[in-house]
């Protein structure tokens, strides 16, 4: 059905705590030509009631019952979900804008660029393109969505499970398998940024311990919708035969470096600390540094079982390195993953992830870690223990997630078959992806790294295109995982 943008009229649905917080964001609503009914979301009753506006107590802001509640009171074509208790500030004629693509692009909902108020400055805040894979649930619309009610309602009704935290998460994914959820690449409006933190402080909010309860509603929800669409897996796996090829080493630690003179020794160290019932070696990838590292290398050129790796291409990223560790003759049995800003926490580290591997007969096994500043004390949010790598559904749930855990380790045989993508960023992800899809994937809740945070770190402090750029990657990277997986299914 073609909407006539030009005469079309929306209702809005915003959170509201007291009439101060809402009073601009209401003020700048009522002032629109567009808008037609204002409902104030509430968490709680007793809340004054605010003129020309409706006051709707729904409990928790996100929650499936708010989204019914939304639902009920939709009775305009679009419907404008506001989702923060922070001032709004819309730009000229920018509903009108979204109207228009929302109707020229038949969208189930638009969302838009945006400026953010960050520490009293105006800045821009491009947010990237949704496509299959982007089920992060902290992907970023912005705060401004704008949904068709048809399909708000339709999808609102196919919700028969009731979340306190994953309502909202659950409602674009449902809206999305039939309708497309479309970017307008222009700045719409301006919202208040609270969050000040950098890029590499971000980073850990979805395994927060804390979060925990969060989680496993977007667990659900998610799985719910991979099972929707054809791209979940039952947990069938694949076994592992051990012994079809031999190696000279049962386990390879790979580290590849560029640039670390800081913090290199300190993990070779702990390497060479390890003590195991097997054999094994240390290969570093130095990737041409310039900085004192290859020097820093070579101070532990006595232990023979350091192996000082400078690879003949020059165009190599983090993921390059690993597949010149790899393929290196040799590259134990299994390949594990160090870090060079980062240590092992004890001197078993290698002996338990090599016992995984058979105990479990997984292809892959992912560890434990705990966070640490540069010397080793640990800060929040702790110990990150990846629980949402169950046996029974953590596959699944990696098309979610948006990391794997530390350390990580391979069956080799296998990752020389399906090889590392040549980028710095996402390529271990990429690797958990693949190896579930047809694979187990080991567990250990034993710390077995420990995760050093400091300025240096490649993701410490990273401006939005960088970290747009990383996120486009990682949705790619599952768009991809999700289609071959949907594609198995059927056949």
């Amino acid at each position: 059905m073609q909407l006539n943008y030009m005469n079309k009229q929306i209702n809005c649905f915003v959170p509201y705590r007291n009439e101060e917080q809402a009073y601009n964001t209401i003020k700048q609503l009522k002032e629109s030509e567009v808008v037609n009914n204002i409902f104030l979301l509430a968490e709680n009753e007793g809340l004054p009631s605010v003129a020309g506006c409706e006051l709707l107590v729904v409990g928790a802001i996100f929650s499936t019952h708010a989204i019914k509640e939304i639902a009920s009171k939709a009775d305009t074509d679009l419907s404008l979900i506001y989702t923060k208790y922070d001032s709004l500030n819309i730009g000229m004629f920018a509903f009108e804008r979204m109207i228009q693509i929302a109707t020229d692009a038949e969208a189930g909902m638009v969302y838009a660029d945006y400026h953010k108020i960050k520490n009293g400055e105006r800045v821009n805040n491009p947010v990237i393109a949704y496509q299959q894979g982007s089920l992060r649930d902290d992907f970023d619309f912005g705060s401004v969505l704008l949904y068709k009610t048809e399909a708000l309602q339709k999808a609102a009704s196919a919700m028969n499970t009731n979340y306190d935290f994953a309502g909202l998460y659950d409602l674009r994914l449902k809206v999305s398998q039939n309708l497309p959820l479309v970017h307008i690449n222009e700045y719409l409006y301006t919202e208040v940024e609270n969050d000040t933190r950098k890029s590499g402080e971000k980073n850990f909010d979805y395994v927060d311990p804390k979060n925990r309860s969060v989680q496993i509603e977007m667990e659900q929800a998610c799985t719910n919708h991979l099972k929707k669409i054809g791209g979940y897996l039952q947990p069938k796996f694949k076994d592992i035969d051990f012994d079809k090829q031999s190696f000279e080493y049962e386990a390879s630690v790979i580290i590849p470096v560029r640039n670390r003179v800081k913090t290199i020794a300190d993990a070779i160290q702990s390497v060479l600390k390890q003590k195991t019932s097997f054999k094994f070696n240390l290969i570093v990838v130095d990737n041409y540094s310039t900085d004192g590292t290859s020097e820093k290398i070579e101070e532990f050129a006595h232990d023979n079982r350091l192996i000082h790796v400078i690879p003949e291409n020059k165009d190599l990223g983090i993921g390059g390195c690993w597949n010149a560790g790899v393929f290196h003759p040799l590259c134990g049995k299994f390949a594990i993953q160090l870090d060079s800003d980062d240590i092992y926490s004890g001197e078993d580290t290698l002996q338990k992830i090599v016992e995984a591997f058979y105990a479990q007969n997984c292809a892959m096994v992912v560890g434990t870690y705990a966070l640490t500043d540069f010397d080793m004390n640990p800060i929040p949010p702790g110990v990150i223990d990846h629980k949402e790598w169950t046996p029974d559904n953590g596959r699944n749930n990696a098309l979610r997630i948006n990391g794997l855990g530390a350390p990580r380790a391979f069956f080799t045989p296998l990752l020389r078959e399906i090889k590392v993508p040549n980028t710095s960023y996402g390529e271990d992800y990429a690797l958990g992806l693949r190896f579930s899809r047809e694979h187990r994937i080991g567990r250990i809740y034993d710390v077995l790294y420990l995760c050093r945070r400091w300025e240096g770190n490649s993701d410490a402090a990273l401006d939005i295109t960088k970290i747009n750029g990383h996120n486009t990657y990682k949705d790619r990277i599952r768009t991809w995982e999700l289609q071959a997986r949907i594609n198995q299914n059927k056949r």
